[in-house]
């Protein structure tokens, strides 16, 4: 009888602590601090009650109505969502502690869609709110609503992890093209981001082969020698919009040329294309030719 007591005295800490975690679970504010009061009573100590502290607390105060300035949308996120996102984790795992945040962020991305895009403060708009959210096809419309949008890196980045994630790596293709040519940098990101095993996989091989100057900016002319790789990728690339004419994007529409000229076997066409493609770009003219 002393053994089992002593076992219950020493699982209590645990009973209290699944108390407000079963609370958590249910998004009962009202079970959650009561059951937390009882935890800090008895074990004041203990180390989960700052984190259950910092849940509770999000529970207890919803988002209502619409945010009209930006900083204060920023100040709840910093305030309130941002430590909610570690907390939940710690409390739940990393999985499920992404998912209870995932009403949270609801709330605020629809509390954040007055906002209009401020270039200064891009992060706090309701596009990347509904993403992170994972509702993809508000976040599409938000982004679409913005002046620009594909002008612009960041909202142009925003636009190809949400295509990716509606539609496949197929769709979103066109406008990884279009932001390697306005952000390298970006491009890199938003790759890891995705996580895409083929497309890493051919990132590495580009990282590998490709002769540029060994700078980041090497990545925007990642879509005209993935043709080199995949000729294939021909008919999804031709769907790029013209953006700002940049050497890289020059490439890849010569690129374009020449497979269609190939496939046509117009070879005194294609013997003249090849000259333009080596003035444009030794690097790329190299591994166009190693294909062939």
């Amino acid at each position: 009888m002393t053994n089992q007591l002593d076992l219950f005295e020493d699982s209590r800490d645990v009973m209290l602590r699944n108390d407000v975690l079963t609370a958590l679970e249910q998004r009962n504010a009202t079970e959650g601090r009561e059951a937390l009061q009882r935890l800090g009573a008895e074990y004041p100590d203990d180390a989960y009650v700052p984190t259950l502290e910092t849940l509770v607390g999000v529970l207890e105060s919803p988002v209502h109505g619409h945010f009209t300035t930006h900083a204060a949308l920023r100040d709840t996120c910093e305030a309130r969502c941002l430590p909610s996102v570690p907390a939940a984790r710690r409390a739940f795992g990393d999985a499920a502690g992404t998912a209870w945040c995932l009403p949270l962020w609801r709330a605020v991305a629809q509390a954040a869609s007055q906002l209009p895009f401020h270039r200064e403060m891009p992060d706090w708009h309701a596009a990347p709110l509904w993403m992170r959210a994972a509702e993809w096809t508000n976040a599409c419309e938000s982004i679409k609503r913005i002046a620009s949008w594909r002008r612009i890196p960041i909202t142009l980045a925003w636009m190809a992890e949400t295509v990716y994630r509606l539609e496949g790596l197929d769709a979103a293709w066109p406008l990884l093209a279009e932001l390697a040519w306005l952000s390298p940098k970006k491009l890199g990101a938003v790759m890891q981001t995705l996580g895409d095993s083929p497309l890493l996989a051919l990132r590495r091989r580009f990282d590998a082969n490709f002769e540029g100057d060994g700078s980041a900016d090497d990545l925007a002319f990642f879509p005209a020698w993935a043709l080199t790789e995949k000729p294939g990728l021909a008919g999804l690339l031709r769907a790029s919009e013209p953006s700002t004419g940049t050497l890289p994007e020059k490439g890849m529409r010569v690129m374009l040329e020449l497979l269609t000229l190939e496939r046509q076997g117009r070879q005194h066409d294609l013997v003249e294309r090849r000259k333009d493609l080596r003035g444009l770009h030794t690097g790329l003219f190299e591994a166009y030719i190693r294909t062939r």
